[in-house]
């Protein structure tokens, strides 16, 4: 009998996440960044964890609302943090060493991190993000294996790691979202071996090319249903003319993944 295919969540993984001043990829700038490379050992040893984080000056003031957040203030990414173009530089040459063609990376909402990380490599060094390997995105998978059913059904990452009954430790900061992305990852790959696991990383991001179109152009439906009533209801506005606009935006940045075009 031939032994089965071993899933890639068995193998390395990298995950990233970024702690930022909005919610902007294009406009907003990065705070802090951290990489995570996981390292499977020998049977029933821990693997090898090795976090490594950028704490960096944005140069513009980070709202309040985004320290609430993730706990850095304009005067500490000042005071402590380096100049973005030199951690974006780095965070960049870091990815490219360790996320390889068969060595997925693994972000909770991908096409943020990924834009945001790209747009920044453009605003100070003129140059794109490398896509050196396939990408796992925790909530992409999940939002296709369980559909969003509505506007109150919240893809958190705190509502998705309590899910599937993964530890979320440290929340908000990078370094804690980025380890517990990759948990989640491996989560879902061994609860769905034929729809997740034991797909070859590439062919599993070409997937969720696919499902995240899906996924957007149903946001988008749900956003159209909202302002169809907006209009019965009182005519069409300034707020009913943005809507509209944003519906067109969700369309059409959706034909791309992982990276969002700008506006």
């Amino acid at each position: 009998m031939d032994n089965p295919a071993p899933s890639w969540a068995r193998g390395p993984l990298v995950a990233l996440d970024l702690e930022t001043t909005d919610v902007n990829p294009h406009r907003d700038r990065i705070v802090t960044a951290s990489v995570v490379t996981i390292t499977p050992r020998g049977p029933g040893e821990r693997p090898e964890v090795d976090t490594r984080t950028w704490l960096a000056d944005p140069g513009v003031d980070i709202p309040a609302e985004a320290t609430a957040i993730h706990g850095i203030s304009t005067d500490q990414a000042r005071r402590e943090g380096r100049p973005a173009a030199e951690v974006v530089a780095e965070v960049a040459e870091h990815l490219a060493r360790v996320w390889r063609p068969t060595t997925p990376l693994c972000a909770f909402h991908a096409a943020f991190d990924l834009t945001m990380l790209d747009a920044e490599l453009r605003r100070h060094h003129g140059r794109g993000l490398a896509r050196t390997g396939p990408v796992v995105d925790p909530l992409c998978v999940d939002r296709h294996l369980r559909p969003v059913r509505g506007w109150d059904d919240k893809r958190t990452l705190a509502a998705v790691c309590a899910h599937y009954r993964v530890r979320l430790d440290n929340a908000h900061t990078s370094a804690g979202d980025a380890i517990a992305a990759a948990r989640v990852a491996w989560a879902l790959a061994t609860r769905h071996p034929d729809e997740v696991g034991l797909l070859d990383p590439r062919e599993l991001h070409e997937r969720q090319v696919g499902w995240y179109l899906e996924q957007e152009h149903e946001y988008a439906a749900r956003l159209e249903r909202r302002w169809e009533q907006r209009v019965a209801r009182g005519g069409e506005d300034e707020h009913t003319d943005r809507l509209r606009d944003r519906i067109a935006d969700v369309r059409s940045r959706a034909r791309t993944w992982p990276l969002v075009p700008a506006d």
